[in-house]
């Protein structure tokens, strides 16, 4: 969830909030600087990969063991999370062309091997999805915070702004009605984030693209259909997740005050505007000002860092997020894809990447653009629809209307997916391979979250088991499901 925060800095007051901001508005003006000027890097298109994960025990419950974890696993490349029973991967930047996608693969499932492994030798196990259903409220005290200073600092200044207790209400087959004192809910939600290197010129087209297909992304990666023993939305990640870290009590909600997690209201020009709406409609949370003389450093030709934008940009939870950084001395642009959840599969993760990168190539290079016949509060619609109905759903789409979600992947979406990887020059086999998978999906009508429901209701129905009972049971099944990397759409039930 970001940069770290050191235990003395945990204590902010106005005069920090104010020197922050100004610090911000000079962050975003070079920012703008070098938008002009033209100091981006352009000659690199990398992708990467964020994976969270959660850590159980032998019964499928939540182990709260992240810290012994990581210790023992003793790589930068493994982060923690929020919550005590969770885990971060973070796979290098690839460069997005010939069989990346086999090689993130690879990684990956090296990584999680790993994970496993060091996890076993504390009594816990991996599991990769989006929340897991043997979570209960009994785990969401203050004690499972991950001990690391930002988190414990996150939640106490967005408590602090909302003043009062946060609502879950959230509707379903089972609906969800609860409040909590602090975040902690929040670490229910386990995500995939894509990143996607661009140059500023296409960074708006991306960003665009990338809205325009959040809700076909869900509905084909829908992966957490239980919480607390509720089942609620096929990717309640969802609404959980804006919920969790609402700031607003109601009144501010009614007077417009944007969500922390945040889909937008309207299609971008440029990279600038999405910093600029970062500055003006949100309170700064870790107000921490740095060293550095943002201003001096580029009017001296040296490129800078921009370390309050980009802390304040963290703390800001877009579902596609723009990202500045700074890389070998030279700054680029990024945009964050973070709406699918974790797994099931290290092939149905890189399936999903692979769908993902293929059609915004697709999507950004079209001309006329979807997003010119699309309109932005259908994009939002979809993505809501999606996340509530599963691959069940339907979308609005240019020259469609309202269609059912697996007739436009199967009829219109993985063509244009498919050409998307040839632009990229992904090797055809990788290509026809991961895109396979999602066609396999759309035709069967199972992602993770179908797998979770006929799982769940086949113990409870032809077994006889309670739901506690049968969520243990299906979450040991989905683990070790997951470690045998085969795609979802092919696991039995029973």
């Amino acid at each position: 969830m970001g940069e770290q925060v050191a235990a003395q800095e945990l204590v902010f007051d106005g005069r920090d909030r104010a020197r922050f901001r100004a610090r911000l508005e000079t962050c975003q003006a070079v920012l703008e600087k070098m938008l002009e000027t033209d100091r981006f890097e352009r000659d690199r298109k990398l992708c990467g990969i964020e994976l969270e994960l959660d850590l159980i025990d032998g019964r499928g419950h939540p182990a709260m063991v992240n810290n012994e974890v990581l210790e023992k696993i003793a790589s930068a490349d493994f982060q923690t999370e929020l919550g005590m029973f969770n885990l971060e991967i973070n796979i290098a930047p690839h460069k997005l062309v010939g069989t990346v996608f086999s090689e993130l693969s690879e990684e990956l499932s090296t990584a999680l091997a790993y994970a496993d492994r060091v996890a076993a030798g504390c009594g816990a196990r991996v599991a990769v999805i989006g929340i897991l259903p043997t979570l209960d409220p009994a785990h969401m005290v203050e004690e499972n915070f991950s001990t690391a200073d930002r988190y414990r600092l996150l939640n106490d200044q967005i408590a602090l702004v909302r003043g009062e207790d946060f609502q879950l209400r959230i509707d379903g087959p089972e609906p969800l009605d609860t409040t909590f004192p602090h975040i902690l809910p929040e670490a229910c939600c386990t995500s995939v984030q894509f990143h996607l290197q661009v140059t500023p010129e296409g960074f708006a087209r991306a960003w665009n693209a990338a809205q325009a297909i959040a809700g076909v992304q869900v509905a084909l990666g829908a992966n957490s259909p239980y919480l607390f023993g509720h089942r609620l939305w096929h990717e309640t990640r969802i609404a959980l997740f804006e919920q969790a870290t609402d700031f607003r009590p109601k009144e501010l909600a009614a007077q417009g005050v944007r969500p922390r997690v945040w889909f937008g209201e309207r299609w971008i020009s440029g990279p600038a505007e999405l910093f600029r709406e970062n500055l003006q409609y949100f309170t700064a949370l870790l107000p921490r000002v740095s060293s550095e003389d943002t201003a001096a450093i580029l009017a001296s030709g040296a490129i800078p860092h921009l370390p309050e934008l980009r802390l304040h940009n963290g703390t800001v939870y877009r579902w596609n997020r723009p990202v500045y950084d700074v890389a070998r001395g030279k700054p680029h642009l990024r945009v964050e894809n973070r709406v699918l959840p974790a797994g099931p599969s290290v092939v149905d993760v890189l399936a999903n990447a692979a769908f993902y990168y293929g059609l915004v190539r697709t999507l950004a290079d079209a001309d006329p653009p979807v997003w010119q016949r699309l309109s932005f509060k259908a994009a939002r619609e979809n993505l809501y629809a999606a996340a509530r109905d599963g691959l069940g759903a339907s979308q609005m789409w240019p020259g469609r209307g309202s269609v059912p979600v697996t007739e436009l992947v199967l009829d219109e979406l993985l063509p244009l997916a498919a050409a998307g990887l040839d632009k990229w020059r992904i090797e055809p086999r990788d290509r026809d391979f991961y895109l396979g998978v999602i066609e396999a999906r759309a035709r069967t009508g199972r992602n993770g979250a179908v797998w979770q429901i006929e799982q769940v209701e086949f113990l409870e129905e032809r077994r006889g088991l309670e739901r506690a009972r049968a969520i243990e049971v299906m979450v040991t099944r989905y683990a070790e499901l997951a470690r045998g990397g085969d795609p979802v759409h092919t696991w039995p039930v029973g």
